[in-house]
């Protein structure tokens, strides 16, 4: 049995991701910082072939998990999509990782590989924001479902502009 005090840190560190959801201003923006963080070590730990399928993986899981703490962050913050919830910034921003890497042409070493993490955070934080159609219908799905999948969207939104950049400027 878990006891009662593990049963509220764990999906507190879950939804803020580690407590990066709790640094102020734009826990956003350090919620997508920190899942790239925890990216960046695959690069030189994998090889690039297995790249997209290692995001794929931890998006899917991030998203699970986000969508089991989801609940429990809405009780505890009073909040319908409280800040200090960053899971769904992490699970989106590991989606646009895994899409851009699914890219038959995704680079994989050099500076453009550094280029096109750099444009997909800015992207995804800036599709997070501003949050265009259908990103702000996501939003208003219930629940976990909401602040989730909004989120997933941009990333979407973001691996798109990233392909689109290397369709522009090849390798």
């Amino acid at each position: 049995m878990i006891s009662e005090p593990r049963r509220r840190w764990l999906p507190f560190l879950v939804a803020t991701f580690f407590a990066s959801g709790c640094i102020r201003p734009a826990p956003g923006t350090w919620g997508t910082v920190a899942a790239v963080l925890v990216a960046l070590p695959l690069f030189f730990l994998a090889p690039a072939q297995w790249w997209w399928l290692s995001f794929a993986i931890a998006a899917c899981l991030a998203t699970v998990l986000g969508l089991l703490s989801c609940p429990w962050s809405i009780r505890w913050y009073q909040r319908s999509d409280p800040s200090s919830v960053v899971i769904d910034e992490v699970a989106g921003m590991w989606l646009a990782l895994a899409l851009i890497f699914a890219l038959p042409q995704a680079p994989t070493s050099g500076w453009m590989l550094y280029v096109s993490v750099a444009v997909a955070f800015a992207a995804f934080r800036v599709f997070d924001v501003a949050k265009p159609w259908p990103v702000y219908t996501l939003e208003r799905l219930p629940g976990g479902w909401g602040i989730m999948f909004d989120d997933l969207a941009a990333g979407l939104y973001a691996a798109l502009c990233v392909a689109l950049m290397v369709m522009v400027f090849p390798v």
